[in-house]
Protein backbone atom coordinates (compact mmCIF):
# COMPACT_ATOMS: atom_id res chain seq x y z
CA UNK A 1 0.00 0.00 0.00
CA UNK A 2 1.54 3.43 -0.93
CA UNK A 3 1.80 5.53 1.84
CA UNK A 4 0.12 8.82 1.65
CA UNK A 5 2.16 12.28 1.68
CA UNK A 6 2.53 14.32 4.75
CA UNK A 7 0.95 17.62 4.67
CA UNK A 8 2.47 20.59 7.00
CA UNK A 9 -1.13 22.45 7.23
CA UNK A 10 -1.29 25.65 7.73
CA UNK A 11 1.27 27.94 9.35
CA UNK A 12 4.26 25.69 8.12
CA UNK A 13 2.57 21.91 10.25
CA UNK A 14 3.63 20.80 13.68
CA UNK A 15 7.42 21.54 12.95
CA UNK A 16 6.82 25.14 12.40
CA UNK A 17 4.60 25.76 15.51
CA UNK A 18 7.64 24.20 17.78
CA UNK A 19 10.07 26.43 15.90
CA UNK A 20 7.65 29.66 16.98
CA UNK A 21 6.96 28.21 20.03
CA UNK A 22 10.09 27.14 20.77
CA UNK A 23 11.70 31.04 19.81
CA UNK A 24 8.84 32.17 22.05
CA UNK A 25 9.85 30.38 24.85
CA UNK A 26 13.75 31.22 24.45
CA UNK A 27 12.80 34.66 24.48
CA UNK A 28 10.71 35.02 27.42
CA UNK A 29 13.64 32.84 29.43
CA UNK A 30 16.44 35.28 28.20
CA UNK A 31 13.62 38.36 29.29
CA UNK A 32 13.23 36.16 32.51
CA UNK A 33 17.22 35.80 33.03
CA UNK A 34 17.93 39.40 32.75
CA UNK A 35 14.98 40.61 34.90
CA UNK A 36 16.78 37.79 37.59
CA UNK A 37 19.90 39.51 37.65
CA UNK A 38 18.12 42.53 38.97
CA UNK A 39 15.77 41.51 41.13
CA UNK A 40 15.30 39.89 44.23
CA UNK A 41 13.00 37.43 45.57
CA UNK A 42 11.62 36.27 49.11
CA UNK A 43 9.05 33.98 49.73
CA UNK A 44 6.90 34.72 52.43
CA UNK A 45 5.07 31.56 53.39
CA UNK A 46 4.16 28.18 51.33
CA UNK A 47 0.89 26.38 52.52
CA UNK A 48 -0.20 23.32 51.21
CA UNK A 49 -3.54 23.29 50.49
CA UNK A 50 -6.12 20.25 49.67
CA UNK A 51 -9.08 19.58 46.94
CA UNK A 52 -11.86 17.10 48.11
CA UNK A 53 -12.66 15.33 45.07
CA UNK A 54 -14.40 12.38 44.16
CA UNK A 55 -11.80 9.96 43.98
CA UNK A 56 -10.31 11.61 47.75
CA UNK A 57 -7.95 14.76 48.50
CA UNK A 58 -5.74 16.27 46.18
CA UNK A 59 -2.86 18.26 47.74
CA UNK A 60 -1.33 21.35 46.01
CA UNK A 61 1.12 24.20 47.34
CA UNK A 62 -0.07 27.58 47.27
CA UNK A 63 3.25 30.24 47.46
CA UNK A 64 3.25 33.63 48.40
CA UNK A 65 6.41 35.67 46.88
CA UNK A 66 7.59 39.39 46.76
CA UNK A 67 9.66 40.63 44.58
CA UNK A 68 12.06 43.79 44.49
CA UNK A 69 15.16 45.64 42.95
CA UNK A 70 15.87 47.12 46.27
CA UNK A 71 15.89 50.71 44.57
CA UNK A 72 12.17 51.85 45.16
CA UNK A 73 10.20 48.98 43.38
CA UNK A 74 8.64 46.19 45.10
CA UNK A 75 5.56 43.43 43.94
CA UNK A 76 3.83 40.81 45.42
CA UNK A 77 2.58 37.48 44.17
CA UNK A 78 0.51 34.48 44.85
CA UNK A 79 1.25 31.13 42.71
CA UNK A 80 -0.60 28.03 43.37
CA UNK A 81 0.39 24.07 41.90
CA UNK A 82 0.80 20.44 42.63
CA UNK A 83 4.90 21.09 43.29
CA UNK A 84 6.48 23.73 45.43
CA UNK A 85 9.19 24.82 42.74
CA UNK A 86 6.33 25.57 39.62
CA UNK A 87 4.30 27.13 43.18
CA UNK A 88 7.37 29.43 43.48
CA UNK A 89 7.54 30.40 39.72
CA UNK A 90 4.06 30.95 39.33
CA UNK A 91 3.98 33.78 42.22
CA UNK A 92 7.30 35.10 41.17
CA UNK A 93 5.87 35.68 38.04
CA UNK A 94 2.64 37.46 38.56
CA UNK A 95 5.03 39.34 41.45
CA UNK A 96 7.08 41.14 38.42
CA UNK A 97 4.16 42.26 36.49
CA UNK A 98 2.46 43.90 39.89
CA UNK A 99 5.62 45.87 40.79
CA UNK A 100 4.81 49.72 41.85
CA UNK A 101 7.29 52.48 42.79
CA UNK A 102 7.84 53.46 46.27
CA UNK A 103 8.50 57.36 46.89
CA UNK A 104 11.83 57.19 49.66
CA UNK A 105 13.00 59.98 51.38
CA UNK A 106 16.76 59.94 51.03
CA UNK A 107 16.50 56.54 49.80
CA UNK A 108 16.53 54.91 52.94
CA UNK A 109 12.48 55.64 54.92
CA UNK A 110 9.34 56.89 54.31
CA UNK A 111 8.19 60.65 53.59
CA UNK A 112 5.77 60.12 56.34
CA UNK A 113 4.04 58.34 58.46
CA UNK A 114 0.90 56.04 56.73
CA UNK A 115 -1.73 53.41 57.67
CA UNK A 116 -2.65 50.89 55.37
CA UNK A 117 -5.83 48.02 55.80
CA UNK A 118 -6.80 45.30 53.26
CA UNK A 119 -9.32 43.31 54.78
CA UNK A 120 -9.23 42.12 58.74
CA UNK A 121 -5.28 43.45 58.25
CA UNK A 122 -4.07 46.79 59.37
CA UNK A 123 -0.78 47.88 59.51
CA UNK A 124 1.04 51.29 60.57
CA UNK A 125 4.39 52.10 58.74
CA UNK A 126 6.11 55.27 60.72
CA UNK A 127 9.35 56.95 59.08
CA UNK A 128 12.57 56.36 61.09
CA UNK A 129 15.89 58.01 61.87
CA UNK A 130 19.13 56.86 60.16
CA UNK A 131 20.17 54.20 61.87
CA UNK A 132 17.10 52.49 62.73
CA UNK A 133 16.57 49.21 60.73
CA UNK A 134 13.83 47.38 60.10
CA UNK A 135 11.88 47.04 63.02
CA UNK A 136 9.10 45.26 61.34
CA UNK A 137 6.91 41.32 61.33
CA UNK A 138 7.92 38.69 59.15
CA UNK A 139 5.74 39.12 56.07
CA UNK A 140 6.55 43.17 56.20
CA UNK A 141 10.22 42.88 56.85
CA UNK A 142 10.51 41.45 53.45
CA UNK A 143 8.74 43.69 51.50
CA UNK A 144 10.85 46.52 52.74
CA UNK A 145 14.04 43.88 52.29
CA UNK A 146 13.23 43.35 48.28
CA UNK A 147 12.35 47.12 48.21
CA UNK A 148 15.23 48.55 49.61
CA UNK A 149 13.96 50.62 52.48
CA UNK A 150 16.59 50.57 55.47
CA UNK A 151 15.04 52.80 58.21
CA UNK A 152 11.42 51.75 58.73
CA UNK A 153 8.72 50.99 62.38
CA UNK A 154 6.19 48.72 61.23
CA UNK A 155 3.38 47.52 63.30
CA UNK A 156 0.38 45.14 62.73
CA UNK A 157 -2.34 45.80 64.55
CA UNK A 158 -4.85 43.91 62.26
CA UNK A 159 -4.70 40.41 61.10
CA UNK A 160 -1.23 38.18 61.61
CA UNK A 161 -2.14 36.24 58.52
CA UNK A 162 0.40 36.81 55.83
CA UNK A 163 -1.50 37.62 52.76
CA UNK A 164 -3.75 40.36 54.44
CA UNK A 165 -0.30 41.47 55.64
CA UNK A 166 1.48 41.55 52.66
CA UNK A 167 -1.91 43.45 50.74
CA UNK A 168 -2.20 45.73 53.89
CA UNK A 169 1.39 47.02 53.60
CA UNK A 170 0.92 47.32 49.91
CA UNK A 171 -1.97 49.32 50.36
CA UNK A 172 0.16 51.44 52.93
CA UNK A 173 2.88 51.79 50.71
CA UNK A 174 0.56 53.15 47.16
CA UNK A 175 -0.52 55.97 49.49
CA UNK A 176 3.34 57.29 50.24
CA UNK A 177 3.44 60.43 48.53
CA UNK A 178 7.14 62.89 47.93
CA UNK A 179 6.63 66.50 48.30
CA UNK A 180 7.67 66.98 45.07
CA UNK A 181 4.62 65.19 43.33
CA UNK A 182 2.83 67.37 46.54
CA UNK A 183 4.42 70.52 45.14
CA UNK A 184 3.19 69.16 41.06
CA UNK A 185 -0.52 68.69 42.26
CA UNK A 186 -0.96 71.57 43.91
CA UNK A 187 1.12 73.91 41.65
CA UNK A 188 3.67 75.24 43.87
CA UNK A 189 7.38 74.71 44.48
CA UNK A 190 9.24 72.04 46.95
CA UNK A 191 9.93 74.76 49.14
CA UNK A 192 7.26 76.07 49.88
CA UNK A 193 5.83 72.77 50.49
CA UNK A 194 8.73 72.30 53.19
CA UNK A 195 8.59 76.00 53.87
CA UNK A 196 5.54 75.53 55.37
CA UNK A 197 6.00 72.43 57.64
CA UNK A 198 9.42 74.33 58.86
CA UNK A 199 7.33 77.48 59.88
CA UNK A 200 3.98 75.62 61.14
CA UNK A 201 5.30 75.65 64.90
CA UNK A 202 6.63 78.89 64.86
CA UNK A 203 2.75 80.10 63.19
CA UNK A 204 1.83 78.38 66.25
CA UNK A 205 4.09 79.70 68.79
CA UNK A 206 3.04 83.34 67.71
CA UNK A 207 -0.82 82.23 67.35
CA UNK A 208 -0.57 81.58 71.35
CA UNK A 209 1.65 84.01 71.75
Amino acid sequence: MAREPRTGGEGGGEGGDRRRRGGRDRGEQRVERQEGDELKDKLVTINRVAKVVKGGRRFSFAALVVVGDEKGRVGWGAGKAREVPEAIRKATERAKRTMIRVPMREGRTLHHDVIGEFGAGRVILRAAPAGTGIIAGGPMRAVFETLGMGDVVAKCTGSANPHNMVKATFAALQRCTSPRAVAARRGKKVADILGQKKDAPEATEAANG
